[in-house]
């Protein structure tokens, strides 16, 4: 998946975990493919028993077995990485293909730039993807910046703060914390598109408040290995990568 010269571009890890992802990982992986420059593919399995590893491997992806959890997988794919650069999406997230050009671009002109995300669409047409794309860069504005935006950060400084926590919950809103003590922040202004599956086929208003309640919790101090208890409801028992 490799695209460019390494002259034209420093290399951008792009670092996926998965966990039963056969559902979207193909779609993701068309997406990252697509992408401008030179990148390279890490996708950090924590145990699939369907097809997605067999389908990551299709797609070119260099595959890594990690243990489970979302914030331990990307670690230990950002452990793998070879880029000037890493950015995080989720299994079921797809980037626009300027993304990592863009990347490059802010790194490279301001050397306070230690990381950032993009805009964000929730995809479908229903009342809860439309509202969702709607409050997210409200929350943006108030500091919130979520995994499912596509973090990226530049790599030396992702080693320097020891990259995400083994968290089973809110380790992107943890690792954002360490890195605004860094530096900046910079927001791309086009968007990655990514699932609205967890409040699909259940009462949006009751997902949305229990996760409203998770996020005060947290931002209240409370430990993120509790709040993973109450996590279970909102993410229909399995972990969402």
């Amino acid at each position: 998946m490799n695209q460019g010269t390494e002259k034209e571009w420093p290399l951008v890890s792009i670092i996926i975990p998965t966990l039963n992802e056969e559902r979207y990982i193909q779609k993701t992986l068309e997406a990252v493919g697509r992408v401008q420059g030179n990148i390279e593919v890490i996708v950090a399995d924590g145990g699939s028993d369907d097809a997605t590893v067999d389908i990551a491997h299709q797609n070119c992806a260099r595959v890594i077995t990690s243990d489970r959890g979302r914030g331990i997988q990307m670690h230990s794919g950002a452990s793998m990485a070879c880029g000037q650069a890493l950015l995080f999406l989720h299994a079921d997230t797809t980037p626009p293909p300027e993304a990592a050009v863009l990347i490059v671009e802010v790194f490279a002109g301001d050397v306070l730039t230690v990381g950032g995300n993009f805009d964000i669409r929730f995809d479908g047409d229903g009342p809860a993807a439309r509202f969702l794309t709607w409050l997210y860069p409200k929350l943006g504005q108030l500091g919130l910046c979520y995994g499912d935006s596509g973090i990226f950060v530049r790599a030396s400084t992702y080693k320097k703060i020891g990259g995400f926590n083994p968290f089973p919950i809110f380790e992107d809103l943890d690792l954002v914390r360490r890195l605004k003590k860094e530096g900046r922040m910079n927001h791309l202004p086009v968007a990655v598109v990514t699932s609205s599956r967890r409040f699909e086929g259940r009462s949006f208003a009751l997902t949305f408040a229990r996760w409203s309640i998770l996020q005060t919790l947290y931002l209240l101090g409370m430990s993120p290995r509790v709040l993973n208890q109450l996590y279970a409801p909102v993410r229909g028992g399995r972990m969402r990568d």
